[in-house]
């Protein structure tokens, strides 16, 4: 097992990360990666269906994604971007800012070409990130899909004309500020047909947040420190889960988010915990997994935590050499990339 940064780290061309969503969703490539036998084909992502059997239990984060990215202005004129990354009360946001020094405590931002939305910062965090308080009138969710843009990652310099195809189609709640990418390449079509093969579909929440593409900084990974998110694993979720996995039967994820929310309420002897919490789980090589059995997700970044967690799920110089080949036949990495299914 290596702690090592450089050893999680591969060459990427600029022109394989993916800036436009494929078209149908389910039309991305699909590579699937036996683990065991360390094969790899080379499919479309509705061929999904054929890997799923018939008994396994898929598991998907339903979290929604805001839109959370806003601009507005200073009493000066002077143009601000607030991202908002975690809610602390009903008008209260923990926010990244743009040009945040323009910014002292007691000055407003004014958000809509009527203003409607106004918000005051509060404080400024040790780490950089500021507390606005917000005022506007009616309910702030609507305020907000009106004002606001989808939270894009900054390696996509695409204009995203459709901005729901940055939810996954079976988004329910939630105020993540990145959505659970694996989940954007299945239609309500593909889905249906899942069921009906007689696969269990079962909702989970994460709220993603921005650390999910903060990269790792420190030399040896066992010194990163991992961002919290916040979780839920409802009690039906568990009883399903639970049932399956007496029986013998799968549990496939979707998504290194639903990982991270099944394997922070997993118990050693395998059982799952019904729970409402934050969970800043570090999942590298070496990692006994609880719950998964398989694993639907996309290319991630060069010396990232999702390379490391889906390098604990198979091994790290297969996955290496499976990205790779990934590179070679030109598969799209990132958000809005191709995916594998790793079994």
């Amino acid at each position: 097992m290596s702690t090592k940064l450089i050893d999680y780290d591969y060459n990427l061309p600029e022109e394989l990360i993916g800036q436009c969503p494929a078209e149908p969703r389910d039309h991305s490539r699909l590579m699937v990666v036996n683990k065991i036998s360390e094969t790899t084909e080379d499919k479309h992502f509705y061929d999904i269906i054929d890997y799923l059997k018939e008994g396994d239990v898929l598991v998907r984060n339903s979290t929604k994604v805001i839109p959370a990215r806003l601009f507005g202005k200073k009493e000066t004129g002077a143009v601000l971007e607030v991202l908002l990354l975690k809610r602390i009360n009903i008008d209260t946001w923990e926010c990244l800012v743009g040009h945040a020094k323009k910014l002292k405590i007691g000055q407003k931002i004014y958000i809509g070409n009527n203003n409607e939305l106004i918000g005051e910062l509060l404080e400024i965090k040790e780490d950089g990130n500021r507390i606005i308080k917000f005022s506007f009138e009616g309910v702030f969710e609507e305020v907000l899909d009106h004002l606001g843009k989808m939270p894009l990652p900054p390696y996509i310099v695409e204009t995203l004309k459709d901005q729901s195809r940055y939810q996954t189609v079976y988004a329910i709640k939630g105020e993540s500020v990145a959505a659970p990418t694996a989940g954007l390449h299945f239609t309500k079509d593909l889905l249906k047909k899942i069921e009906e093969k007689g696969i269990t579909i079962v909702d989970i929440f994460l709220e993603v947040g921005l650390g999910t593409f903060r990269p790792v900084q420190t030399e040896d990974v066992l010194d990163h420190k991992m961002h919290e998110e916040r979780f839920e694993i409802p009690k039906e979720a568990c009883e399903i889960i639970n049932k399956a996995k007496k029986e013998g039967r799968r549990i496939v994820a979707v998504g290194t988010t639903t990982v991270r929310a099944l394997e922070s309420a997993g118990k050693d002897d395998g059982t799952l915990m019904e729970e409402n919490s934050s969970t800043d789980i570090f999942i590298y090589p070496g990692y006994k997994f609880k719950i998964i059995d398989a694993l639907i997700t996309n290319f991630h970044l060069p010396k990232s935590t999702l390379l490391m967690l889906v390098s604990a799920f198979s091994n790290r110089e297969f996955m290496l050499k499976v990205y790779k080949e990934a590179v070679e036949k030109k598969y799209h990495f990132f958000s809005f990339g191709d995916a594998m299914f790793i079994y």
